[in-house]
């Protein structure tokens, strides 16, 4: 039976239509629409209920070796109250999960997957060994509420002390909002400013109806897990399951940027330095439909008449106003402008390669 989230009651109140996503009972949208939901975000703000996702807390005079050890990012060069992100893998290569470090005056704190806590709990236990590190798994009384948007900082600051102009991103600092000990993260997942707040369980309606009430005046709006999806989307933002997984490695997903070769020993390095000196076998690209046809996670990707690839992510992409597409292709038809098809429903529909990210982070943007 799906687990309810604190704000359960929250959610039905706003009439939001409630979905079993890994395991939890989440608003997938709510009565004004995924599309609307998603422009509010990229104008204004939205908040979401991501208590689904997991936390670990890892301790210890070899808290920072095992990491190294563990996680593909170089975390030795992490400032404290740095935030990063990287990924765990198998010794082959395979994505176990990607996650989001925080480094801490007296610990790391790590975010990581919904679908993915009990296996990375394991995993990271078990890696420990000859560590002098524990690894506690801390999801049951942290609770995960993201203020997304160019007015999050506006809003936040009204509930806060900590002076978010001077917390650049990916920073976190620990202060209160209304009131509640909270980790504050200059993070997110939609390709927009904004942040991720850690605080007790119990706090969560205190603290989503504090938000709401200060973000109203500014736009604010509950946002549910169809427009997570689209915003994540259209600046390559990877999804567990679709763009990385156990048999996805991270330089084949573009991700090469959170894989430090130089740090030394890590697990999965072996693998990942032969497809690093021989070249991946396929990559991901972004598709924008030629043919009128919505392209969907699983499709298969064809030339001439063969299957090349297969489709990750695909969807209406609402920023651009487009239907488009991440997909694995060979690196041979890669090139931008490079004309596929995408089999919907047992038909051909023309696609061609474009660049991507489909949508420029906010992080990424020139200043005026």
């Amino acid at each position: 039976m799906a687990r309810r989230t604190e704000l359960y009651a929250r959610h039905v109140a706003l009439n939001g239509r409630m979905i079993d996503f890994a395991g939890w009972l989440l608003p997938v949208q709510y009565p004004t629409g995924p599309i609307e939901e998603h422009h509010t975000v990229r104008r204004a703000a939205g908040l979401f209920d991501i208590d689904h996702m997991g936390q670990i807390v890892v301790r210890g005079p070899d808290a920072l070796p095992f990491l190294q050890h563990v996680l593909t990012a170089d975390i030795s060069r992490m400032a404290t109250g740095e935030a990063r992100y990287s990924l765990v893998c198998y010794d082959d290569g395979g994505v176990v999960d990607d996650v989001f470090v925080y480094r801490l005056p007296d610990r790391y704190f790590i975010a990581i997957n919904a679908a993915n806590v009990e296996k990375d709990t394991l995993w990271f236990r078990y890696h420990v060994g000859r560590f002098q590190a524990t690894v506690e798994n801390v999801s049951e009384e942290t609770y995960m509420l993201a203020l997304q948007g160019p007015q999050a900082e506006a809003i936040l600051q009204k509930l806060t002390p900590a002076q978010l102009d001077k917390l650049p991103f990916h920073r976190a600092t620990e202060s209160k909002v209304a009131g509640v000990p909270t980790l504050i993260g200059r993070t997110g997942y939609t390709g927009e400013d904004g942040f991720e707040l850690f605080f007790p369980r119990e706090k969560a309606t205190l603290l989503w109806d504090g938000l709401m009430e200060a973000g109203a005046p500014l736009g604010l709006k509950p946002i549910g897990l169809a427009a997570r999806d689209s915003l994540r989307f259209e600046p390559k933002l990877p999804l567990y399951g679709q763009e990385i997984s156990a048999t996805i490695n991270p330089l084949e997903a573009g991700l090469g940027w959170a894989v430090s070769f130089e740090k030394g020993e890590f697990v999965g390095r072996g693998a990942l330095l032969k497809v690093r000196l021989e070249g991946p076998q396929r990559k991901l690209v972004g598709l924008e439909m030629v043919d009128r046809g919505v392209p969907r996670h699983g499709y298969a990707v064809a030339l001439d008449g063969r299957t090349i690839g297969e489709v990750t992510t695909g969807m209406y992409a609402p920023t651009p106003g487009k239907y488009l597409a991440l997909a694995f292709v060979p690196p041979t038809q890669a090139a931008i402008g490079t004309e596929v098809q995408v089999m919907i429903r047992g038909e051909a529909k023309r696609a061609r390669v474009v660049k991507t990210p489909f949508y420029t982070p906010a992080y990424r943007r020139q200043p005026a």
